[in-house]
């Protein structure tokens, strides 16, 4: 079984091969000022391009995100949001974290084409996730099943690892038009609410992961590139769900 470099690459929040262009620690992004100003400032010095992604080590990706309360108003809130998705489809990735281009607020945007074989969408429970922002999302686990599987991040390109999560979780969110939603995710689906969320607490998947599986991607790519980690954790001795 093969999988093209581009489906890899959006394999979680991303599972990133090298940095990209745009992707920089502490470059280019605004003062640690007040929210309304690093918004404001980003979405006005991005008007149609893409930020610079922070990478971990930066402090900014260990603070516990501030709740978003219409600190800047509807019209620049939709720029912002758009100005992440464009930044989490040119890395390529499937979700991005606000704090993740800087900002430490609870915003996220998702989003999967799942451009994966039959094979790899049905052992991962891989499907199409349309794009959606979440705004002070929360979530908990649904039932007690877990599975693992390997995962990246866009903060920490070059890296991939296992994390045994949830495979369903009920969340919550407000949407930027202030609708809240109440809904349920299964698969991976619910692997790339867990992870962007989990950025809006300072956690990265690091904190999660099976520490044995880590792994550049380069190596994954050439030994364990599989639709379930079975063989990788034998090998590597790792646990997996």
């Amino acid at each position: 079984m093969s999988i093209s470099r581009r489906a890899l690459l959006a394999g979680t929040a991303a599972l990133p091969l090298a940095a990209s262009a745009h992707t920089a620690s502490g470059v280019g992004r605004p003062p640690m000022n007040s929210i309304k100003d690093q918004i404001t400032q980003l979405v006005e010095k991005y008007p149609d391009g893409v930020a610079p992604i922070v990478e971990l080590g930066d402090r900014v990706l260990r603070q516990v995100a501030e709740p978003f309360d219409a600190q800047v108003d509807d019209s620049v809130l939709t720029e912002f949001v758009e100005l992440m998705r464009r930044t989490m489809l040119a890395a390529p990735g499937v979700g991005l974290a606000a704090p993740q281009i800087g900002v430490p607020v609870r915003i996220a945007v998702l989003e999967d084409p799942a451009t994966v074989s039959e094979e790899v969408a049905e052992a991962r429970h891989r499907y199409p996730l349309a794009f959606f922002a979440a705004i002070n999302p929360s979530y908990r686990p649904h039932g007690h099943n877990r599975r693992g599987f390997y995962e990246g991040c866009l903060s920490m390109p070059g890296y991939t690892a296992v994390v045994n999560r949830p495979d369903a979780v009920d969340a919550t969110y407000t949407d930027p038009t202030g609708h809240l939603h109440h809904e349920s995710f299964e698969g991976w689906q619910a692997r790339i609410v867990q992870h962007e969320t989990d950025h809006l607490h300072g956690t990265v998947y690091v904190d999660k992961l099976e520490t044995r599986s880590l792994s550049t991607t380069q190596n994954y790519l050439d030994n364990w590139n599989d639709p379930i980690p079975t063989r990788a954790a034998k090998a590597l001795r790792f646990r997996l769900d």
